[in-house]
């Protein structure tokens, strides 16, 4: 999911109203001096995750030259590093999880949501060995996952669920790339990862030495993966970050059309089998155009930024991560969504 940590409402949101008007004209009159000018370069941060199928496959054939884009994606091991890159201007803009813009938004940054991409749907998860059954039992046991990521906020919303918190478990900070070899050797009896990493964990000695005990499944939409752009990219760029989502959309076209291409283009990117990715896509549920604009909406459900953010928010700030809670609206730009045609 990456997948991160997981930082006036008012007058934003009034702004946020009286400039959406104007979104589709600005777009439309960037956009025409860019063909003028050649393709823009764009860097986009990513990390190796499933959820991120389309930017590959968008990738690999180029949909961005449509958009008169020459996009690159820029490969982190650590999710946790990308907020940084995105605010040094290292890199334009990236694939966060929202947990991730939650904090930085909290810590005075001002990145901003301005498409949602995915939420995980069985893709991260909690995995013991035989001697774990249930989360109330990781009380006093070693729990490996990397701190500031998706890994940490999935394992913090299931102690809470269960009556614990990190003070019962013995954390082992590491990347959830290192998470499958340390449980194969025995050095961890509990790991927090996601795809591709948990399906070579599920995967050691033949499906029966390790198992789920806690995954995103279990809270659908509460790890959700979007793409985020500093404000001052936002104000700088409208036709590139408009130009992005419907590449991005291009891709999940193709996804659709030509699944076992699009199985070939993205394993080749992650590393692994046509197989494997058709396999880790069922945990994954990447939001169609249509659905979009929904996650920018008050409602109950998780899958809407305001209640997972509640919850996110309140979980930071109990762990320390946060002093304040930020309001919502600051968190995300919903305008490039609905000028989507």
């Amino acid at each position: 999911m990456k997948s991160s940590v997981l930082s006036s409402p008012a007058s934003q949101s009034m702004l946020s109203r009286l400039r959406k008007p104007l979104v589709g004209a600005a777009v439309s009159l960037f956009a025409a001096s860019a063909f003028a000018a050649g393709p823009a370069p764009v860097k986009l941060a990513t990390v190796v995750w499933i959820g991120y199928g389309p930017f590959y496959v968008a990738d690999a054939l180029d949909l961005y030259k449509k958009y008169n884009l020459k996009v690159s994606l820029q490969v982190f091991n650590d999710p946790a590093l990308i907020p940084s890159a995105i605010s040094s201007g290292a890199v334009d803009g990236g694939m966060l999880t929202y947990d991730q813009v939650v904090g930085q938004v909290a810590a005075g940054r001002s990145m901003k949501v301005v498409m949602p991409i995915d939420y995980s749907n069985g893709g991260d998860a909690i995995v013991a060995d035989a001697s774990v059954t249930k989360v109330a039992d990781f009380k006093g046991k070693k729990v490996g996952y990397n701190p500031l990521s998706p890994s940490d906020f999935l394992l913090s919303y299931a102690l809470k669920i269960n009556g614990l918190g990190e003070k019962d478990i013995s954390p082992v900070s590491m990347t959830p790339e290192a998470v499958p070899a340390a449980m194969a050797s025995g050095q961890l009896p509990i790991g927090v990862t996601y795809e591709p990493s948990l399906s070579q964990i599920l995967s050691q000695g033949d499906g029966k030495k390790f198992k789920v005990v806690f995954s995103s499944k279990d809270a659908p939409g509460l790890i959700a993966d979007v793409l985020v752009f500093d404000e001052k990219v936002i104000k700088a760029k409208p036709a590139e970050i408009d130009g992005i989502m419907k590449a991005y959309l291009d891709g999940m076209a193709y996804m659709k059309s030509k699944p076992e291409e699009a199985a070939k283009i993205i394993g080749k990117f992650m590393g692994v089998s046509a197989k494997e990715v058709k396999e880790q896509l069922s945990g994954v549920y990447n939001i169609p155009k249509d659905e979009m604009p929904k996650a920018f909406l008050p409602a109950k459900e998780t899958t809407s930024y305001y209640a997972s953010g509640a919850i996110i928010a309140e979980l930071l700030k109990a762990k320390g991560q946060i002093t304040k809670i930020p309001a919502t609206e600051a968190t995300m730009d919903a305008s490039f969504v609905k000028a989507l045609k």
